[in-house]
């Protein structure tokens, strides 16, 4: 996506909210799996907070097979996402994608700064009573694959292709490897 500024989108109003995503919804098609209203709202960072990779409750991720994303704060350092527009009808289907229920991620309510310079609070998800854990190679692909196509900043890509991910070689679900090998044959 080349313009990764805010688009010309209205913000959210009685039927919508926006969704600041630093995961593997990074990547349009991951979110559009569950959460088909999602509509590019803009390219963020979420300042004093930092990126990390864990298991909730110490119980590794049957669909990722390793750490998945969380972010914890840390003065001085960011975290760049993207900010999702999205139906309210999303609202259980996004919780319930993040677990919300079973109690493996929070939602919260964050304050990201735009490209632009301008604030706009954001519904997120915070992994709580997690241990680090490095993710799996699939999963790590899929939020490089999101933070490419959605045009976060250079540097921070490459943060994230510098992350070691875990020795998982196995598969992950038939939807997700789908999305990955569409990648790879689009950039080849």
């Amino acid at each position: 996506m080349e313009n990764s500024g805010c688009k010309d989108v209205p913000g959210p109003d009685e039927e919508s909210f926006l969704y600041f995503a630093y995961g593997s919804n990074l990547l349009t098609e991951r979110i559009h799996l569950r959460n088909p209203s999602a509509a590019f709202f803009c390219v963020a960072r979420l300042q004093d907070f930092k990126l990390d990779f864990g298991n909730s409750q110490g119980k590794t991720s049957q669909t990722w097979h390793g750490g998945i994303a969380t972010i914890f704060q840390s003065p001085g350092d960011e975290v760049w996402g993207v900010v999702w527009k999205m139906n309210k009808s999303n609202l259980n289907s996004l919780d319930e994608q993040e677990g919300v229920k079973s109690g493996m991620y929070v939602v919260i309510e964050v304050k990201v700064a735009t490209q632009e310079g301008r604030e706009i609070t954001c519904r997120s998800y915070l992994m709580t009573n997690y241990e680090s854990a490095p993710p799996s190679p699939q999963y790590k692909k899929i939020i490089c694959m999101g933070a490419k196509e959605n045009g976060l900043p250079l540097e921070y890509q490459e943060k994230l292709k510098a992350i070691e991910p875990n020795d998982y070689t196995g598969k992950v679900s038939e939807e997700i490897e789908d999305i990955i090998k569409k990648g790879e044959t689009q950039t080849l």
